[in-house]
């Protein structure tokens, strides 16, 4: 039975990167958005880095108008033509992988930067055109004025040091690619004369941009974290591939838990009565991905570890929302 939105809390999602593994970001919402009314709650906002990015992205754009199912449409069909379909493709995605997972193993493998190799051009330009096949930025431009529902995309800017955003009009196929641009593999993406790398390297997500609107009625009530890296292990890592997957679990939180430290020290100030009423208290909730994935399996574009991840994604979003609503009960 769908809710009056008016009554529902406002939800911001942030979307943690990942690269391929983000996938499941992509399951996760597509099961959230059609799960909005029955549920009981409204996404106001979205923010994403990297791979969580273009979920993010992809979802926000199908939202602008109301369309829940172009959103999940539209988070499907970017991640279908992402993944590695013609032989060729599949030929050169398990070339990525494995040379990833003998890195890993702590053997040396060629390095070569992407500014020597020719046909890094041409990955740059499959995933504008992904983009761009699905979103159609202009349009969306034009919505966002009119619409309850904001975007906040991350990226690092390379020259300057700084973390960057941007934001609902600003996010073009571009400032997303900005915040995918893993330096290995991609050229630096210059826009408006500042050259940006990979978002995580700066926010992994943005989350303390949520705060930013003046009114309080404008604020989210909640923030959902789609969390694509770990937060803890069973165990200490001891081979090299078991090193070098844990440090990229922890280099990928780190930003991530300095966010949410942010939001609860101001939720802790608001009790206390230090802070005015511009602010209110905002829950903080997670919904992780967990199990143990390889760093290497982030290149992964194979289409059946795709489909599972997102299928992954589906359950652990229903997961989720059935322990919220006991939680609430």
């Amino acid at each position: 039975m769908s809710t009056d939105t008016d009554d529902a809390p406002r939800i911001a999602i942030a979307c943690q990167g990942g690269g391929s593994h983000t996938a499941f970001t992509a399951g996760v919402l597509g099961r959230l958005l059609r799960e909005r009314e029955d549920r009981a709650f409204e996404p106001v906002a979205f923010s994403g880095t990297s791979g969580g990015a273009v979920c993010a992205t992809a979802a926000w754009y199908g939202l602008l108008d109301g369309d829940t199912e172009r959103a999940v449409e539209t988070l499907e069909g970017i991640w279908r033509d992402l993944s590695a379909r013609s032989a060729v493709d599949r030929m050169t995605n398990e070339w990525t992988v494995r040379m990833a997972e003998i890195a890993e193993r702590g053997w040396p493998v060629p390095e070569v930067s992407p500014y020597d190799v020719p046909f890094t051009s041409a990955g740059r330009d499959r995933f504008l055109e992904a983009l761009e096949t699905h979103v159609d930025f202009e349009r969306a431009s034009g919505l966002v004025a009119d619409a309850d529902l904001d975007l906040i995309v991350g990226a690092a800017d390379v020259t300057e040091g700084e973390f960057a955003t941007f934001r609902n009009g600003e996010v073009t196929s571009k400032a997303v690619l900005a915040s995918a641009a893993i330096p290995t593999l991609f050229e630096a993406v210059e826009i408006d004369d500042h050259w940006y790398w990979d978002g995580l390297f700066s926010q992994n997500p943005p989350i303390r941009e949520f705060l930013e609107p003046r009114d309080l009625e404008d604020k989210p009530d909640e923030i959902w974290i789609i969390q694509i890296n770990p937060k803890r292990r069973d165990e200490v890592p001891q081979s090299l591939e078991e090193i070098a997957d844990r440090r990229n679990e922890l280099a990928g939180n780190l930003s991530l838990y300095q966010e949410v430290d942010f939001i609860e020290q101001v939720n802790e100030w608001l009790e206390e009565g230090s802070l005015s009423g511009e602010y209110k208290p905002i829950d903080v909730e997670f919904i992780e991905m967990g199990g143990e994935l390889s760093t290497s399996s982030k290149l992964d574009r194979d289409p059946e570890f795709i489909d599972r991840l997102m299928q992954r994604g589906a359950r652990r979003a229903e997961r989720f929302l059935d322990e919220r609503a006991e939680r609430r009960n």
